[in-house]
């Protein structure tokens, strides 16, 4: 069965087929580490990590390389003002290696709480400078790039395709250009490729071109040149990288190579706040830890996310997430029931016909909430048994929900809040009072406590996410 995904920079879906099958080069740029990522910067991480797992999940091999920015990533994408890490350091009195180690771990921590799998390079943009260099050196030697006072720049009237990725028109999106414009570039949106270092300035290396540092948009390029050669599959990203950072990906690794790089390019929209921008100034900048500390498993923040297809937006309120970890603790109810039920003799007639649209739906372009609600269909609908508990776990790959990890602890002690809302349901139902007692037991999986009716009385079992579903 073929694999469809979108590709933005046709505007349309395409038949998936890699250079060099099975091998499949999976980019995803990173994160800048001067700050806790936040739950919208997650959302792309989750949708690059689906990306890969149906990759997989179709027998390719993936070579993921992911990025991180610890240099070079200015305060405007338009080249101006100082480096976030730069100015995080002098902020926190801390050198920026401390400010970028600090967050690079934390992003990881986070990343493993969304079930996120490690791509298999992560690369510092501080460990690759020559090979920024050396990229920067062949546009200079090709006309592609020129130097002024305080760097080389990228001269985008070499590249006639400028703009094609995102569709803008240059000219009037200079007309609202918000930033003053450099007098010594050739062209308003000629970039920075790289920028000459004042002698203050923290982080800077020797180049031809004098002391300095990187700009942003290269570290990509030379990055996936080293470890993806000089044309990977698929690079993914944020919508927020189409307009600049990506189109001018695209630009350098034509002057550099007389061709793109890139064959699909994949992005995921943004996540909104009850209907809005996310931002600090707002009170609404929210990080996994926020949501830990209101008592949510970071796995019904997936869920959250994947209940809504990548390219569209996703609001998030905590009333949804509520409802999203409500469903994630039904699905965990349903789930133990068929782990604990027997194989079924002969076998399960359906079972292929579920398979066969599971993958239909993953292979449409990522198209996972459709995924979801077969597998609801499933749980609802069939018996409990051994057999659909094995394809469960088989869809959990693309998923990632952390269902093989799945343990739960009986015999062991419950606070007397948890006694006593079972005690309360327990009167409910004898009252048959449904609707209460149903009510008592959605807060209990809320808790994390999955209760069993069974004719020797109620059951309870603490549900518990163990290690991650890789």
């Amino acid at each position: 069965m073929d694999l469809f995904i979108f590709n933005t920079k046709t505007r349309k879906k395409e038949k998936f087929q890699p250079q060099k099958p099975p091998w499949v080069g999976l980019y995803t740029c990173g994160p800048t580490v001067y700050d806790y990522a936040h739950i919208g910067n997650m959302r792309a991480y989750v949708f690059s990590d689906i990306l890969r797992r149906v990759l997989e999940f179709n027998n390719y091999k993936v070579r993921h390389v992911m990025n991180i920015t610890d240099v070079g990533h200015l305060v405007s994408d338009a080249d101006e003002g100082e480096d976030k890490v730069v100015l995080e350091a002098r902020k926190q009195k801390k050198t920026p290696y401390e400010i970028a180690e600090f967050y690079t771990e934390v992003f990881f921590t986070h990343s493993a709480q969304l079930n996120i799998k490690d791509p298999t390079i992560a690369c510092k943009a501080t460990d690759h400078i020559q090979e920024m260099i050396d990229f920067v050196k062949v546009l200079v030697d090709n006309g592609c790039a020129y130097e002024i006072s305080d760097g080389i720049y990228f001269d985008i009237s070499t590249f006639p395709n400028y703009g094609q990725l995102s569709g803008i028109d240059l000219e009037e999106q200079l007309e609202g250009a918000r930033v003053e414009v450099n007098p010594e570039k050739r062209h308003p949106a000629d970039f920075a490729l790289w920028k000459k270092a004042p002698q203050n300035h923290i982080m800077q290396w020797p180049s031809p071109w004098g002391m300095g540092y990187p700009g942003w948009h290269i570290e990509c390029s030379a990055m996936g040149l080293k470890y993806l050669d000089d044309f990977f599959d698929i690079h993914t990203g944020g919508v927020d990288h189409i307009p600049i950072h990506h189109e001018n990906e695209i630009a350098q690794n034509w002057g550099f190579k007389g061709k793109e790089m890139v064959k699909y390019w994949v992005h995921s929209e943004f996540l909104q706040v009850d209907g809005g921008k996310m931002a600090k100034s707002l009170g609404n900048f929210y990080t996994l830890d926020n949501i830990e500390e209101k008592g949510y498993d970071p796995i019904s923040f997936r869920y959250l996310l994947l209940n809504a297809h990548y390219r569209k937006k996703v609001n998030f309120t905590w009333k949804a997430l509520q409802g999203a970890q409500k469903a994630i603790d039904r699905l965990t109810e349903h789930f133990l029931k068929f782990r604990e039920a027997p194989p079924k003799e002969g076998g399960e007639p359906r079972m292929e016909v579920y398979r066969e649209r599971f993958k239909e739906a993953v292979n449409d372009d990522l198209n996972v909430p459709r995924a979801i609600g077969l597998i609801w269909d499933v749980l609802r609908g069939e018996e409990p048994s051994q057999n659909y508990h094995q394809f469960l776990l088989d869809c959990d790959r693309v998923l990632g929900l952390g269902l093989a990890g799945m343990e739960k602890r009986e015999e062991e002690e419950i606070s007397d809040e948890i006694r006593e809302l079972i005690e309360r349901r327990e009167e409910a139902r004898k009252k048959r009072n449904w609707v209460e007692a149903d009510a008592i037991r959605d807060q209990l999986l809320e808790k994390g406590i999955h209760l069993m009716d069974t004719p020797e009385g109620v059951r309870w079992e603490r549900i518990k996410r163990g290690e991650k579903n890789n």
